[in-house]
């Protein structure tokens, strides 16, 4: 039970701090409302599984043995989430109507390409897969924790960027804030990973 709740305290700690995927989910919550958002949340969900799935199956060892290959995917990953803030640029000036939120796509390869999704999984593994009985335990357990970790943190930061909106009201500074708070959280993340290495 204790090794159970120092990995819950790990994934609470990882999940609910400031990253790329809750930027996302706080500038969208703002820009959308927090239903519009829930295709998003589910994306994030399921890529996070997956990429908490091929890691102890050998994906980090791969990676890990082609330098070029991660410096190629981390400046990838960089442009993708920076990409995805940027889509909401000008959506102040937009009526309702034309709005449109983050799809479940867009979430699913958010996880499997940044840097900090990378390191969580990585010393959970590491740090916390061997203290539990068996590969099946270890493989069920941390992928249930980070998923239970998501639902309730990327849920509270979409709802935090929809209490600001109703706070400060729908308007191009927190709007364009928001997606620069965004992309300067994507090259922390960015600069991150490359001393991880």
């Amino acid at each position: 039970m204790s090794d159970y709740l120092a990995l819950w305290t790990f994934v609470v700690f990882m999940v609910s701090t400031p990253g790329p995927a809750n930027m996302l989910l706080m500038g969208s919550g703002a820009q959308h409302g927090f239903i519009k958002c829930v295709n998003f949340m589910l994306g994030l969900a399921s890529g996070k599984i997956v990429l908490n799935i091929a890691i102890p199956l050998g994906l980090g060892l791969v990676i890990g043995k082609y330098p070029l290959g991660t410096t190629i995917f981390v400046y990838v990953s960089a442009g993708y989430m920076s990409w995805l803030a940027l889509k909401g640029w000008n959506n102040h000036k937009k009526p309702p109507s034309e709005l449109k939120p983050l799809t479940y796509i867009h979430g699913t390869l958010v996880h499997p390409m940044s840097p900090k999704a990378w390191v969580m999984s990585l010393l959970a593994y590491s740090q916390f897969g061997p203290e539990f009985n068996g590969f099946f335990e270890e493989r069920m357990l941390i992928p249930a924790s980070f998923l239970i970790g998501q639902l309730v943190f990327h849920s509270l930061w979409c709802f935090s960027g929809v209490i600001l909106k109703t706070t400060i009201g729908s308007n191009g500074l927190l709007n364009r804030c928001l997606i620069i708070i965004t992309i300067l959280v994507v090259l922390w993340a960015l600069f991150y990973g490359f001393s991880m290495r």
